[in-house]
């Protein structure tokens, strides 16, 4: 991948319609960039990668490596290279907008992509438990997720910002996975607060998809739900 140029796997509104039995494989993933975020087959957690590992981000907070092997039904990646970096306050999850929007405020209709590192003050993060049936829709597995807390803990926040055209393709705004430098927490950020954290940011404006010639995702409607979209991710 070219530096700052954005793979994705899928489509989001497949896992909203429960399409997520297979993918491709960890070590696939790992050559489209430096970091990225998604889900593991019947979205069982939430899926992290940075700088050449591949993290499953389990209920209850649990972290583990995953192999080269397991299937990933939904990604998006990138070989990150930070075009500019700040030493920012996040005093809510709407303050990333705001830093990356001070950053470059003529790419509203572009996509973002961001690393943050430091110490948090606050962490609210979910994680999906996973599919109990085949083809569960991600909107009934979001009003059964964990959700845990963090206090001051040190970490790397894995972010994109994607447009509001690109709804259903991906998640429009922000979306965000937490991971502990010790590895020993993470998921999906729905709230945050740092007194100073350093945020690497960058634009991209290339995206390439890759869809899946399953069965199940060509039989599937891939009707954009917005509101089910808005609900699930936080």
């Amino acid at each position: 991948m070219e530096p700052n140029h954005i793979y994705q796997f899928s489509l989001l509104n497949a896992l909203m319609d429960g399409v997520s039995e297979a993918g491709i494989t960890v070590s696939k993933l790992l050559t489209k960039g430096n970091q990225g975020l998604g889900t593991f087959a019947r979205m069982n957690g939430e899926l992290l990668s940075l700088d050449g590992k591949v993290y499953q981000l389990q209920a209850e907070g649990n972290v583990r490596e995953a192999g080269p092997d397991e299937q990933i039904p939904f990604a998006v990646s990138t070989q990150f290279e930070a075009q500019k970096s700040a030493d920012v306050e996040l005093k809510s999850k709407d303050a990333i907008d705001e830093a990356l929007d001070a950053f470059d405020d003529h790419a509203k209709n572009l996509f973002m992509t961001y690393r943050i590192h430091g110490n948090f003050q606050y962490l609210k993060c979910r994680t999906v438990r996973g599919q109990s049936y085949k083809g569960e829709p991600l909107s009934d597995l979001g009003k059964k997720q964990s959700v845990e807390e963090y206090h001051e803990v040190v970490g790397t926040i894995i972010g994109f910002r994607t447009p509001k055209h690109n709804q259903g393709y991906g998640v429009a705004g922000e979306h965000l996975h937490y991971i502990a430098d010790d590895r020993s927490a993470g998921g999906h950020v729905l709230e945050v607060k740092a007194k100073e954290v350093q945020m690497q940011m960058a634009v991209a404006s290339n995206l390439h998809i890759e869809l899946p010639t399953t069965e199940d995702f060509n039989a599937a409607s891939l009707v954009t739900d917005d509101e089910g979209v808005k609900k699930v991710e936080g």
